[in-house]
């Protein structure tokens, strides 16, 4: 008898809810997604978040959001090198998914704060 999936696909699991804690489980992937969904998206304004993510873990959660097709870097100087970082559609489409988390916050943890999109003017500073 054979199995209905390739067990080589999935790193623990084939539950979609495994699927996506084992890219998106950890405690700041998703505050990334969420400053990217605000608007952010340069190094410097994901280390002015609140959570005060620390520069190695950022740098290290940035590459494997990339590596896991949820963002795309672009140059946006030359020298030093900088990059710019925007969700792809997987990226974009974790949005009805934080809404829905902040929704259950909102209840869950009154006074919690729901955080404003970034102005396009402040982002270029």
């Amino acid at each position: 008898m054979t199995d209905e999936f390739d067990k080589s696909n999935f790193d623990r699991s084939c539950c979609p809810i495994a699927c996506a804690l084992d890219q998106l489980g950890d405690k700041w992937t998703l505050l990334i997604i969420r400053d990217l969904l605000l608007g952010k998206k340069r190094y410097q304004e994901f280390l002015a978040s609140p959570e005060r993510i620390a520069t190695n873990i950022l740098a290290d959660r940035l590459k494997k959001l990339e590596a896991d097709g949820f963002v795309t870097q672009q140059v946006y100087q030359q020298n030093p090198v900088r990059y710019e970082y925007q969700l792809t559609q997987k990226g974009e489409d974790l949005s009805p998914v934080l809404q829905a988390l902040v929704a259950w916050g909102k209840t869950y943890y009154p006074g919690s704060k729901v955080f404003s999109p970034v102005s396009a003017a402040a982002a270029t500073k």
